[in-house]
Formats: structure tokens, sequence, C-alpha cells
């Protein structure tokens, strides 16, 4: 039985790196194909259970809230198969999660901070996965950037021993993001979600030496993420493509019996849908925009500020007496010495790329700011937050 409540936000969860998180999830995965990880391992899922497999594949179903999945599809085969609840990074979205998932790294360590992010060596805020400046331009190739020199991030299939293939949308297949975190692994691209499991399929089958020499295969599947931003996660949309998904699912584990593979299924991050109402909107407060240096970035759910000199009081009296009710005021120092985003190394860029402070808007609420340029439009479904339903994703394993 379906329950129709949507999720609230409620912030009891914060990432886990520590054995729990899908840093560990990498961890595990960079160790069972021969490699060498700082992070731990995770605490859920013996390595050498994945080590023993042949092929061994992630899936990553982009917007698959664990707590989302449970509710709608508590007798499908991915709550059958769910052998843990791991959490995200910070923020939750895919700009800070997939760069963990190719690298095997902490936002801390990557130095990826939301799909807007600060690039204070380009000099301006980027939209970091399409490549382009928030101000619109050509991707960073295009305009003389190299990604690779740029990111400067070791990918995963740099890391470990074996074959390893990228089994990626074809519209962003090849984009600069992509290209600098492939690495000297294979590309396959896809149409579709039965496509991306037959060219999986035909991966595993392969020929003579190559069907039986170990693998690591990585696949990401963005359509439930589109959906919930579009017509959110409560939608009948969102609900008939989780059925499809695990049908898709069921079919492809009968076609490839018999390879011997391991197949996790995960999640860069949930979604909460948000009313007209949650969304606060800086055109509203044309006094807090004046103690800006730089149009806010990170996500909706966590965003950085980047304050005037001189205005950081100022700035703090504004949302304490408008909207205390309505957002969390935290310093980004803070949150990066109590472990938001990650433990260990951290990128030399890094701090510059959170900000001064970090407005994380409370219950469903989002903060919004519109550049002159740019089309007001609303999402449904969101995330970049601490809540259980954006921070919590589901690990399922399934095995022929």
């Amino acid at each position: 039985m379906v329950n129709p409540r949507p999720a609230e936000a409620t912030a009891t969860a914060r990432p886990d790196y520590d054995g729990g998180g899908i840093v560990n999830l990498m961890s595990s995965i960079i160790q069972a194909r021969g490699g060498r990880s700082d992070a731990p391992s995770l605490r859920d899922l013996p390595t050498d259970e994945l080590a023993q497999a042949t092929n061994l594949i992630l899936l990553v179903i982009d917007g698959l809230g664990a707590d989302w999945l449970a509710r709608q599809s508590p007798d499908g085969i991915l709550s059958r198969a769910r052998r843990a609840i791991l959490t995200s990074v910070f923020p939750s979205t895919t700009a800070a999660a997939i760069p963990t998932f190719l690298t095997g790294e902490a936002p801390l360590a990557h130095g990826l901070t939301g799909w807007h992010t600060y690039l204070g060596e380009l000099g301006c805020v980027m939209t970091v996965l399409p490549g382009t400046p928030r101000f619109g331009g050509v991707p960073y190739r295009k305009a003389g950037i190299d990604p690779v020199k740029l990111f400067a991030n070791t990918p995963i299939t740099d890391r470990i021993a074996t074959r390893s293939i990228l089994v990626s949308p074809a519209h962003i297949a090849r984009s600069d993001f992509n290209r600098a975190h492939l690495g000297r692994g294979e590309l396959a691209t896809f149409k579709g979600l039965r496509d991306m499991f037959v060219r999986t399929a035909g991966v595993l089958r392969g020929w003579g030496r190559r069907r039986r020499e170990p693998k690591y295969l990585y696949l990401y599947w963005p359509r439930l993420d589109a959906i919930g931003h579009e017509q959110g996660m409560e939608s009948p949309a969102a609900l008939a493509h989780l059925r499809e998904i695990e049908q898709e699912i069921a079919s492809f584990m009968h076609e490839i019996a018999g390879t011997d593979t391991v197949l996790l299924i995960s999640a860069d991050h949930g979604q909460l849908d948000t009313r007209p109402a949650d969304t606060i909107d800086l055109a509203d407060h044309p006094e807090l925009e004046t103690h800006l240096l730089l149009p806010l970035c990170g996500e909706p759910r966590a965003a950085f500020c980047y304050l005037r000199s001189g205005h950081a009081d100022a700035f703090r009296d504004h949302c304490s007496d408008v909207l205390a009710d309505r957002v969390d005021l935290v310093a980004s120092a803070q949150l990066v010495e109590e472990g938001f985003f990650g433990t260990g190394k951290r990128h030399p860029r890094f701090m510059e790329r959170v900000g001064d402070v970090c407005l994380l808007p409370r219950g469903n609420g989002v903060i919004r700011q519109w550049l002159p340029f740019e089309q007001p439009h609303r999402q449904i479904g969101v995330h970049g937050g601490l809540s259980d339903a954006e921070l919590r994703v589901p690990l399922c394993l399934l095995r022929t």
C-alpha cells in the first residue's frame, strides 16, 4: 500500500563518513577491485563479498531516497534487496555526490560543493556539471580550460586494478565533467532505461577472456530526479517511473543470469516536495542582497553566502530579525570543522568554495536568488539539505 503523505523535512540526519555513507561504499568498491582507499570501508557490506564477484556493478539512481522508496514500494525488488541505509554527502546534491561516486572522495577532498560553485581560479560562479559560468557561455574546453587540470581529481577508474566501464546517458556522457573523471575507464552510452541495461548486459556477456575478467561498471540513471523536480516525488509520474525502474532491474537480472555479477543500487540523494509558500525569494529581501559580494552559491537548500567586507554583522542581524523562523545561519568554517563535508585531506581551494556563512532553510523551505537575466521557475522536488528525506539513500544488493 502506497503511503500518500508527503515527506516533511526533519534535520535528524547528518553525513556519515565513518562507515555508513556513500564515501564508504566507494571505499569498499575500490578495495574490492584491487585499489587503495583512505576512507573506512562500508560497515554493512564486507569487502570480500564484493571482491569475489567477476562483475561488480554500481547503479546510481538520481533522486532515490531511502525513506521514499520504503513508503512507495515496500515489497518491491529494491526494498527486498536492501542491505543498508546510507547517507549522502553534504550538500546532498548531484553536483557534490556524483564526484564522490566518480572519485571515492568526500566533498572536502574533491572540492565540488553544489550546482553553483564559486571557482576562484576562474574568477566566477560556475554551474560545475554543465561546465558553464552562471552568466552563460561555453563549457570548459571551448573556453580554453582543461577540466582535468581544473578538477585535479583522481578518478576511481585510475585507482582500481580491473577493467572499468562507465555507462552513461548519451546526452551527457561526453561532457567536459564526465571526460575529466573518466580516467583510463571505458565509456558506453545509452538512450533510455531499457537501452542502459541492454548495453550493460552486452558488456557482461562479452567474448572470450574479456567475459571472464573482473570488471567494474558504473551506471547512472537521471530521470527519477528530473521527474521529482518537475512534478514532485509524490506525483503519479514519479511512482510510475519507480515501477518501471524495478521492472527493468528484474528483467536485467534474469538476462544476466550466470555471469557472476553483483549489482549494487544506491543514489546520490533523496528529495522532498515543496509548496510555493516554502520559497524565500531574495527579491523580497533587497537589504539582504546588498550585503552579498557574489550571488548565492551551493543549493537552494544549502546556500553559501559570500559577504561584503564589513557587512557580516548587518547580514546576520537581518537574518535574525526577518528570517529567524525560516532559516538557520551557520558559519561555513563551523560546518567544515564539524565534518559535514568529510574528514581527512582538504582540497586546497575548499574554503573559498563554501563562502562565509551557509543559509539552511528550515522545514521544506528553499531560498532562491534570480539574477536579472534568469527566468524564475519553480522546482517541486528539491534536495541539498540535511533532512532524512534528502540525506538517506538505500543500498540494495542483487547477485546472479
